[in-house]
């Protein structure tokens, strides 16, 4: 396990149907974020919400207005965050960002960039 570090979560509240560039929003944040070296993204999918309208939003409800909420997480450091930022805002028509310090540590055996595939190759040579 590599020792503890300094780290940035960077959250992003956006709705389903938000769009940028012609593609879903998360999708395209999910995208820059790759193309900007940033360790890794993952999407939550969220069953019900609301936001600053008021309106809750549910897949539970067939009445719902139909935009269920997403949270785009990315962790990397501050100086990476913080250089995606503008990125982000460019992108993003109405959302809400957050920030949180943390310390984050990587564990398990594999290194970073390594698939699974890859290590399994490793191993049987």
């Amino acid at each position: 396990m590599e020792p503890a570090r300094e780290a940035i979560l960077l959250r992003v509240f956006i709705g389903d149907v938000d769009r940028a560039r012609g593609h879903a929003l998360y999708k395209t944040i999910v995208e820059a974020a790759r193309t900007a070296g940033l360790a890794g993204a993952t999407v939550l999918h969220g069953p019900t919400g609301f936001g600053h309208g008021r309106h809750v939003n549910s897949d539970f409800n067939v009445d719902a207005p139909g935009n269920l909420p997403i949270v785009v997480e990315i962790i990397d450091a501050e100086d990476k965050i913080h250089a995606f930022l503008p990125q982000l805002d460019d992108l993003m028509e109405s959302g809400l960002i957050t920030l949180e310090a943390l310390r984050m540590f990587r564990c398990g055996r594999r290194t970073i960039g390594e698939s699974a595939g890859a290590s399994a190759q490793v191993a049987a040579t």
